[in-house]
């Protein structure tokens, strides 16, 4: 038998959600443990808070803030106008024209 140090605030709220799925506390570490074994780690990712790409192809993600950036709308095939109103056929034509002052 083991002894696990659980903070009470979370104890108490955790509670009725396992009471709902006809767990106990005890039960539901061991179910955690035992998936911890299975996965050869943590069942879940464990990450900083930070950017959360979609990987949707398009560069897509959610931020920081919980704002998704959704680049999948944006037809980047399409001509590319600078303030100027010069047209660019491309990305790469863009930025070359950046980085050489234009």
């Amino acid at each position: 038998m083991s002894t696990v140090r659980i903070n009470d605030n979370i104890k108490k709220e955790v509670t009725p959600i396992l009471d709902d799925l006809g767990l106990s506390l005890s039960e539901a570490i061991n179910i955690f443990l035992h998936q911890i074994k299975l996965n050869n780690g943590i069942p879940f990712s464990v990450k900083r808070k930070g950017i959360i790409e979609l990987n949707d192809g398009y560069g897509s993600y959610i931020c920081e803030y919980g704002h998704l950036h959704d680049y999948s709308k944006i037809d980047f095939d399409e001509t590319i106008k600078d303030t100027d109103g010069k047209t660019y056929n491309n990305v790469e034509e863009l930025r070359k024209a950046l980085e050489e002052g234009e």
